[in-house]
């Protein structure tokens, strides 16, 4: 069981009551925008994504993983960190980041982000995370860059995204170039 406390969070596994706080972003078209999953159109629908999530363990190779992130003082759901731990490079891990519309810009995503990040490096022993970001989405870009990760590639027009050919870009942070947040513990 993943539980990490950062200074405002509790990062730790979806439960089936959380359906219901997170059904409302997950429906938003624009929050998905630059998201490979579409919109949720029904609360049966996240109810059944949160039992496919809880059925895999954490840390196991070829999976995705959801985390959510809520807030250490009232236990609000605010987003939800997605892990995927890669098949055939299990020291690597790719990430994601949700946060609702009405907890964005509160810098909870990079609270969470740097959370997940010391969890992975320093309990998991990996070696290198990554992401895969849309250059459009500003907000993500300015959020990597700010924890420490290095831009990789800039791959033009390579993915076919919800109807139109788009520029992928990619970046990675190492363990040895993360520093870890002050104020954190993992239970």
């Amino acid at each position: 069981m993943v539980r990490i406390l950062t200074e405002r969070l509790i990062l730790d596994e979806l439960t089936p009551a959380d359906a219901g706080d997170m059904f409302p972003y997950r429906a938003d078209p624009e929050v998905c925008r630059f998201q490979s999953w579409e919109p949720m159109t029904t609360l049966e629908e996240v109810e059944r994504f949160i039992a496919q999530i809880n059925a895999t363990e954490f840390n196991t190779p070829g999976t995705w993983f959801q985390i959510a992130i809520r807030h250490q003082e009232t236990g609000q759901l605010l987003g939800d960190l997605a892990t995927h731990f890669l098949a055939d490079a299990p020291q690597q891990v790719e990430l994601g980041f949700t946060i609702s519309p009405q907890c964005q810009r509160q810098g909870y995503a990079t609270e969470a982000v740097q959370g997940l990040l010391q969890y992975l490096f320093q309990d998991c022993e990996k070696h290198r995370v990554t992401a895969s970001v849309d250059p459009r989405n500003q907000a993500s870009l300015a959020l990597l860059q700010k924890v420490g990760f290095q831009q990789e590639a800039h791959f033009r027009k390579s993915l076919w995204f919800k109807g139109e050919w788009v520029d992928d870009i990619i970046f990675a942070i190492l363990r040895s170039e993360f520093h870890s947040p002050s104020k954190q513990k993992t239970l």
